[in-house]
């Protein structure tokens, strides 16, 4: 069942343009790489949200930690190319729906190989392009979960790097520093086993104010 929903993401993806080659994501890299940045430090263990839970009993592969892989990928032109590549074109591909009017329930985590999704099927897909068609190391992508300027819940990707921890998001087709976002940060997947770690709420200084 996996094997088919993968060949389907894949037909779908390269019909949609999400796969593009490798030489093509670098010539659409920005010019110049961002700066260094700080990382999100995580503060403690946390307890994971019961539609993660059912999404890994689906699909494990999604959920495995690999402690083999490095934590953080090197920000190379190619690799910054990808990600904002892959971030853009998700977001302009994917139709946004909430779970309720997906599937009628009220929180689900999935690959959204229908083309719609919510915030967290965004982000999972992400991870799956990037982690298949450019090799940036699953370890080094994690779901993370936040409260966005709204006050409400919110699933993102971060991408740790060498220059720190940037933020793919359905929200914006910007993929900014964590710090930069404006969210607070609760907690994301661990890098050390399957399961969560707290990020204690962390928000940047610059934005502590509004909230």
């Amino acid at each position: 069942m996996f094997d088919a929903a993968t060949k389907f993401i894949r037909t779908g993806l390269l019909a949609l343009g999400l796969i593009v080659p490798a030489g093509m994501a670098q010539a659409q890299n920005l010019a110049s790489l961002p700066r260094q940045g700080a990382a999100a430090q995580a503060v403690g263990e946390a307890r994971p949200m019961a539609a993660w839970v059912a999404f890994c009993q689906r699909v494990p592969s999604e959920c495995a930690v690999n402690p083999s892989e490095p934590a953080t990928v090197p920000l190379s032109p190619r690799v910054w190319g990808a990600i904002n590549t892959v971030n853009r074109r998700v977001n302009d591909t994917i139709q946004p729906v909430t779970d309720e009017e997906h599937w009628g329930i009220a929180d689900r985590w999935d690959i959204p190989t229908d083309g719609r999704g919510d915030c967290e099927d965004f982000q999972l897909l992400k991870r799956k392009i990037l982690a298949e068609q450019y090799g940036v190391p699953r370890r080094a992508m994690r779901m993370t979960v936040v409260i966005d300027r709204e006050g409400e819940g919110h699933a993102v990707l971060i991408v740790r790097t060498d220059r720190g921890d940037f933020v793919l998001d359905n929200k914006t087709n910007a993929v900014r520093p964590w710090f930069e976002t404006g969210y607070v940060y609760v907690k994301r997947e661990s890098q050390d086993r399957i399961g969560w770690v707290s990020l204690g709420r962390a928000t940047s200084p610059a934005v502590t104010a509004n909230w």
